[in-house]
This record gives C-alpha cells, structure tokens and sequence, in this order.
C-alpha cells in the first residue's frame, strides 16, 4: 500500500524537476554562460594572437554575420593552436577555430564553410537547447539512479547508473545529428548570400572523410552526422541555388599569408 503514493510522488517529483529544467534558457543566460566559458577557457589555452591572422578571421566572420539576419550576439571569433581539424562555438556567439582548420583549408571557401556552420549552432540556438537537453537527461538520469535504489537496493541503482548513461548518449548524440544538418543549411544560405561559394563547405567535410579513413577521427567529426551523408545533402541544397552567381573560392592569396604565418610560428604555441 504504501508503494503506490510513494511512486505517485515520485513521478511528480521527476515531472516538476524535468519543466524546471526544460525552461527555455534565456539570450541573458546565454550571454552570461559565454562570457563565463570564454573568460575561463582564454585563460587556460593559449590563443593565437598574431594580428594578421586574427584580423583575417574575423573579418571572414563577420562578412558572413552581414548576411546572416539579425542576431542577438556579439560574436567573437578566436583562434585556437592546436593541430587538430576542428571548430566548436561557445553559448553566445564565441566562436573558436583551430589552426589545424586553417591549415587544411584548400580555398577560402572552406574556411568560410566551418565558420559558417558553427555561426548557424548559436544563430538557431542548438548550444542553449543542447544545454537544456542536457541538464533535463542528466536530471532524469539521476532520478532514476535515486528511485532505483530506494526501491530495489544498490544492484539496481548500479545497472540503472549503466543503462541511463547509455541511453542519455544516445537521446543527446540523436539531437545533435539534427543539429548538424541545420547548422549545414544555415551555413550554405549564408556562404551564397555573402559572396562565398558553399561548395567549399562540401569539399571540406570530403577532406574530414578521407581524415577519417586514417587512423584518427577529426575532431570536428565527433557525434556528427556520417560525412558521406552530409557531403550528399549540402550538395543537394547547393544544386538548388541559382547558378548565374558570382561567387569566391579564392582570395588573392590572402588565406596562403595566413597559412604561412601559422606554419612559422607553430612552434612557439603549446599543441
């Protein structure tokens, strides 16, 4: 008899904890979360600072943040030395680049291609709903492990702390694959409405794939979608673009000067 109100309880518990932590997090709480991770990862890693190279960078961002409608953030744009091939955006528009990117990076377009993407996760606000999506499976996760052991011993909580770690993965990864294609799609509108040609944004996720034919997987692969699928949908979304536009690949050499620079000064960065 007793079972019965104490599970009634329990669910209401869980339910009123889940809306609390699916409450929509703010453009403040945002702001306030980017500001607290860039303030705290800049002080840990060492950023390159070579005016070149960070003027180049930002001016291909904000190029591109010119066509991307109104946005409610300031973006910052940094580059990381590190030699992987990677990218990741911060809440609020804290965009980080590492020099393995750059380096990869075969045309401008390409470069633009990443940057793109990653502007398109904080312009449909993937990281604040990814936050959400996190606590509230982390929370439930946690609920279950509780009740498991109220009601079952600690066998119980051990294969429940198993199986909901298992399950948070999936329902999480699931979610980020979705918001893959959307920051894919963000990315090509905004490279043909700024000048750039958004087949760099395929032939750079065709250089991840023949990365990841090696014995690393990049990066900038990890819970994404399988490359092959997004190299065949970005195409499919470029095919329906007009065609009569003119649109850049290259720079005049300007991303071969960064390149250069980068490749000199390598060594003076911890890896």
């Amino acid at each position: 008899m007793l079972g019965m109100p104490f599970t009634r309880a329990l669910r209401l518990m869980i339910c009123g904890l889940l809306a609390a932590a699916c409450a929509p997090l703010s453009v403040d709480q945002e702001r306030s979360l980017g500001a607290d991770f860039s303030r705290d990862f800049n002080r840990r890693t060492v950023l390159v600072r070579d005016p070149a190279v960070t003027r180049y960078v930002s001016a291909i961002g904000r190029r591109l943040l010119e066509h991307a409608g109104p946005q409610p953030f300031t973006y910052r744009f940094h580059v990381v030395p590190k030699t992987g091939i990677n990218a990741f955006a911060a809440p609020a528009g804290y965009i980080y680049i590492y020099t393995g990117t750059i380096l990869e990076a075969r045309n401008v377009s390409e470069l633009a291609g990443v940057m793109a993407h990653e502007i398109g996760h904080v312009a449909r606000r993937h990281i604040a709903n990814n936050f959400n999506r996190a606590l509230a499976t982390n929370l439930l996760h946690q609920v279950g492990v509780v009740a498991a052991e109220i009601t079952a011993g600690p066998g119980a909580a051990d294969t429940a702390r198993a199986l909901g770690g298992l399950a948070a993965m999936g329902y999480l990864n699931t979610f980020s694959r979705e918001a893959e294609y959307e920051a894919d799609a963000f990315a090509v509108q905004v490279m043909f409405k700024a000048g750039y040609d958004p087949r760099g944004l395929a032939t750079f996720f065709e250089t991840l794939k023949e990365k990841k034919g090696g014995r690393s997987v990049p990066a900038f692969l990890s819970s994404h979608p399988a490359t092959s699928a997004r190299i065949a949908n970005t195409r499919r979304m470029i095919e329906g673009l007009p065609r009569d536009a003119r649109l850049e690949r290259h720079d005049n050499g300007r991303l071969e000067q960064v390149q250069g620079i980068l490749r000199k000064t390598a060594g003076k960065h911890r890896r």
